[in-house]
């Protein structure tokens, strides 16, 4: 209580201290970067990023673009060709005048290198900048090079992707946490009893999302993912604990006239009940930080750290808003549209063997969805833009017209002898779905002497220490024809250079696939393993975390399993995170009927016990879960980047699923377990 009466006591303090505590960590948010390639967190020891990195320390490049001029004549394509040269950080421009005269033919180069780079009305160069993919130098290249002519350009490549999805998040964002804010303060007035308190939640959760943006600080960057759902997740899964503290000062109040001592007891009450939940909170998102691709490291520890700053206003700054408030608060009082739920919750009780069937009934066939649904993931990054972004026009013309999909580069010992790399250019030729493979030798054909060419295309293709070669495959990034021809072509390299390496999008796209797929195992068994031990440690119980994890990932199987049986498509990171999410921020409902339950069945009977802790957890679970359906559905509905909008759905679905489990299945299983419960609860009386 020394604590909980330090807070009351020092209210107005509290409040100062966190007003000026939100000018450096909105000092910290505004200068924080933000990271828009998905690819620069896998593994850094993986041979296509070894590549990357080789390509950029040792030839000086590193993002790679095409770009497709149409109907324009040769010599305004060249004028154009030096016009992209003299923009910053454009390393190379390749095109046909890079090795030869306009005056001369095109027709002169070799056959199919002439079919990959023109069509009838239509001509393609290729562009290589001296920065990363994802580096601002690079995003402000391209969006320098777009600016150049009023000329069409279709322009192609991972750092197209990055700059098109940048611009939507910038202007999509905002409008993201308004959403969220306003649905969620309309749901809480709605189903809560006061007009007003729903307003301080969120002012005091507010506080949170700008420490824990501010501090992200400390990271150099976080991506983009993160920073667009970071505050929305944080607004979701931390308004149980501003509810539980409400309704504890409401209940105190009811039973003390000094509102001072009824806040003092409902803080201490508010840290006792949400211990638990916070923590298995945490976990869910601490697991998230076993992820070999670091992706999930990202987003884990910034939740986790925003839980823990939520935790703290919630139990510092919003009962200081309460009681500064309080007067105002009284007036507002309304009846919640929430039944009484003594009746409905004996009703449930009384029919409990009919939500026991249900839960079997809806094991097996949800099982199966969620398996089929993670199978049927997609990894392809462009997917999850909208149809009319420049990025995705871009690649779909290069794959319709010029029959390109996939750009590798292969990377080999500088020393290979070129009988060698001969005979490994025609081998990889003959791989199925490979268009062309384009060397300093294949690129200028044999009626060009090597000495004609300038200096700076032989940069492009070799140094002292390698040699590069472009392949281009008709293949699309991340489908199973691209990957299995990635696996052929390496089979090939090493042959003639154990250290060659293959790198590029699909690749890359390629490690992704292969790297997430051993997560996601990791981090369910994590997530399970870790929650599952905290509600033992919390409930002192062997049986109780098994039946409590057994209802939510019931809830976490229906939630999956319905986009296979719905035909629905889910980004590869989606089953990911909302395994974990789901499971950390929704057992919290089960958590705190668990809770009620033990403490009733001490002095009641079984049906008894039951029968109030579901009728008192009701409210809480229907709010809370509204609350973070609320926060979610919006923006689900909303957002055109479907890596945001996906995950946001199935946060929204995921809340009024586990609401529905918890509600139905929980005082079920409680019914039929209850003396094995109560025999292997320690200290667990029954009467």
């Amino acid at each position: 209580m020394k604590f909980s009466r330090f807070i009351v006591k020092y209210r107005i303090a509290i409040l100062l201290l966190a007003l000026i505590l939100l000018v450096p960590s909105l000092i910290g948010f505004i200068n924080t970067r933000i990271n828009y390639d998905m690819l620069t967190y896998l593994p850094q020891d993986m041979d296509t990023v070894k590549g990357q990195d080789i390509l950029l320390n040792e030839f000086g490049k590193g993002a790679f673009s095409l770009i497709i001029l149409e109907d324009m004549p040769d010599k305004d394509v060249s004028a154009l060709r030096q016009q992209i040269l003299d923009v910053d950080h454009v390393d190379t421009v390749l095109w046909y005048d890079s090795i030869a005269d306009i005056a001369i033919p095109k027709e002169l180069l070799p056959e199919k290198i002439y079919n990959v780079f023109n069509t009838k009305n239509a001509t393609l160069m290729a562009v290589f900048f001296d920065s990363s993919t994802s580096a601002e130098e690079t995003i402000n290249a391209v969006d320098d090079i777009k600016n150049i002519t009023d000329k069409k350009l279709f322009i192609s490549g991972m750092s197209v992707m990055v700059s098109d999805l940048k611009n939507l998040c910038e202007e999509e964002e905002p409008i993201y946490v308004t959403i969220a804010v306003v649905l969620s303060c309309i749901a809480m007035m709605i189903f809560m009893d006061n007009w007003i308190a729903p307003f301080l939640f969120l002012i005091g959760i507010g506080f949170a999302v700008i420490y824990n943006m501010g501090t992200n600080f400390a990271f150099g960057e976080i991506s983009y993912l993160t920073k667009a759902l970071s505050s929305v997740l944080l607004l979701a899964v931390t308004m149980d604990y501003s509810i539980f503290l409400w309704h504890s000062y409401k209940e105190e109040k009811s039973k003390n006239t000094d509102k001072k001592e009824a806040m003092a007891t409902a803080i201490k009450n508010t840290i006792i009940s949400i211990s638990g939940s916070s923590i298995t909170t945490i976990a869910g998102f601490i697991a998230l930080c076993f992820m070999s691709f670091t992706l999930g490291k990202d987003l884990g520890i910034v939740m986790a750290k925003g839980v823990i700053f939520g935790l703290i206003s919630c139990i510092t700054i919003l009962p200081s808003l309460i009681l500064v408030f309080d007067p105002i608060l009284e007036k507002t009082d309304h009846k919640s549209i929430v039944p009484d739920t003594g009746k409905a919750a004996g009703a449930l009780t009384k029919i409990y063997p009919v939500f026991l069937i249900l839960f079997v009934a809806l094991l097996v066939p949800s099982l199966y969805g969620y398996r089929k649904t993670n199978n049927e993931v997609y990894y392809e990054l462009g997917e999850s833009l909208p149809e009319d972004m420049e990025y995705v026009i871009s690649t779909s013309k290069l794959t319709n017209d010029f029959k390109m999909g996939a750009t590798h580069m292969i990377l080999t010992d500088a020393t290979l002898p070129d009988r060698e790399e001969r005979e490994m250019l025609e081998r990889i030729g003959k791989v199925k779905g490979i268009k062309a493979t384009l060397g300093l030798d294949s690129l200028i054909g044999p009626l060009v002497p090597v000495e004609m060419v300038p200096q700076s295309v032989k940069d492009v293709f070799e140094n002292d220490k390698y040699q590069l070669t472009i392949i281009a495959s008709e293949y699309n990034t991340a489908s199973d024809a691209v990957n299995a021809q990635i696996d052929e072509i390496n089979k090939i390299i090493k042959d003639y250079d154990k250290n060659a390496m293959i790198i590029g999008e699909a690749p890359c796209t390629k490690d992704l696939i292969e790297t997430t797929d051993t997560d996601f195992k990791i981090v369910n068994i994590f997530s399970i393993a870790a929650i599952f031990v905290i509600i033992l440690i919390v409930e002192r119980s062997i049986t109780l975390p098994v039946i409590l994890v057994m209802v939510i990932e019931l809830s976490i199987f229906i939630n999956l399993g319905l986009a296979h049986f719905t035909g629905t498509s889910l980004p590869f990171i989606a089953p990911i995170c909302i395994s974990t999410i789901q499971l950390g921020a929704t057992v919290d409902y089960a958590i705190l009927m668990t809770t009620r339950y033990k403490k009733e069945r001490a002095e009641h009977s079984k049906r008894d016990a039951i029968i109030t802790a579901l009728s008192t957890s009701i409210p809480s679970i229907i709010a809370s879960a509204l609350g973070l359906f609320a926060a979610t559905f919006g923006v689900s509905i909303y957002s055109d980047v479907d890596m945001i909008s996906s995950l946001c759905t199935l946060l929204a679905r995921g809340a009024l699923i586990s609401m529905c489990c918890v509600i139905l299945i929980l005082p079920a299983m409680f019914m039929l377990f209850d003396k094995v419960i109560c025999k292997t609860t320690l200290k667990m009386k029954s009467v």
